[in-house]
């Protein structure tokens, strides 16, 4: 594609991710100013909808439409009444081993998160995490373990099949789901390369052929995922083929199909994802591209 289709949608941000499409209007949260905001697609009425002092991450919503929000720094899941009022709907800390980040919530309110697995922004080595699935009544279940940072995930329209971006694995993992929530074997979706063979983090941020990162399906089974490490988004197809990509002059951390046709697909780009450069800079973007096939499943 070519890079003068890129538009412009906000600027002037710390760090945004977790870009969702919902009721007609684009969420997504700035990590370093600490909110939950929302945007129409040309870019106006930029309204802030919540504040997250804890630093904000995943969004998802149940199926009554109350928000849930991932809270980093004190492991929580918040859920946001219809009056407003913000409340714990989960603690994860005592399930995590690194931050809690990305979340994709399914049509029956069960939320899967990820977490960063180790302390990334102080280069400690890379360990493997859980995924958990929080249960609508708040209950944690570790549904999986030794994944290399799970990030980015997504649910297929029929709701049967969990994808699973670990950013740090070349990989793309996918599980089934049962009935009751539990998940099957993990299964490699997408295959870039191998995954780690040491722990040192500058190795493997080397060795990485592909840093999936935030995603969303599209309607014939592709994954848009953005690649951390690679200033691009590309969209997979199941097996691993990249079979479309979009080229940034600048880091890309997530990317979500919306819009009012369901073809604009939203990049959230900063420089680098450095905790103390992105905090202390508004250089992070969301950019947009007309691309031709449509958004599916869940987020």
């Amino acid at each position: 594609m070519s890079s003068s289709q890129i538009r412009t949608v906000v600027s002037g941000m710390s760090f945004t991710e977790c870009p969702r499409w919902h009721d007609g209007r684009l969420w997504f949260v700035d990590f370093y100013t600490h909110t939950v905001n929302s945007v129409n697609d040309d870019g106006s009425d930029l309204r802030t909808e919540l504040e997250v002092p804890t630093q904000p991450s995943g969004l998802g919503w149940l199926p009554d439409g109350r928000l849930l929000v991932v809270s980093m720094k004190d492991r929580k899941v918040l859920r946001v009444g219809a009056d407003g009022v913000v409340e714990v709907h989960a603690d994860v800390s005592g399930h995590v081993s690194g931050h809690p980040n990305d979340m994709v919530v399914d049509e029956h309110g069960r939320a899967w998160l990820g977490n960063f697995g180790f302390d990334l922004m102080a280069g400690a080595d890379l360990d493997t995490a859980d995924l958990l699935r929080i249960d609508p009544d708040g209950t944690v279940t570790t549904v999986a373990a030794g994944l290399y940072f799970p990030n980015g995930s997504v649910v297929t329209p029929d709701g049967t099949t969990l994808l699973v971006d670990e950013t740090l694995g070349n990989r793309i993992s996918a599980f089934a789901i049962g009935a009751d929530g539990s998940l099957g074997p993990r299964r490699d979706w997408a295959r870039f390369g191998d995954p780690p063979a040491t722990t040192a983090l500058g190795e493997v941020l080397a060795g990485a052929v592909v840093a999936p990162d935030g995603c969303g399906l599209d309607a014939d089974g592709c994954l848009w995922t953005a690649d951390a490490l690679g200033n691009r988004v590309i969209r997979v197809r199941e097996g691993g083929e990249v079979v479309d990509e979009v080229v940034l002059d600048t880091g890309a951390f997530a990317c979500m199909l919306g819009g009012r046709s369901g073809t604009t697909l939203f990049i959230c780009c900063a420089p680098d994802f450095d905790e103390h450069a992105r905090s202390a800079a508004r250089e992070a973007t969301i950019r947009a591209v007309e691309v031709a096939v449509g958004h599916a499943g869940r987020p």
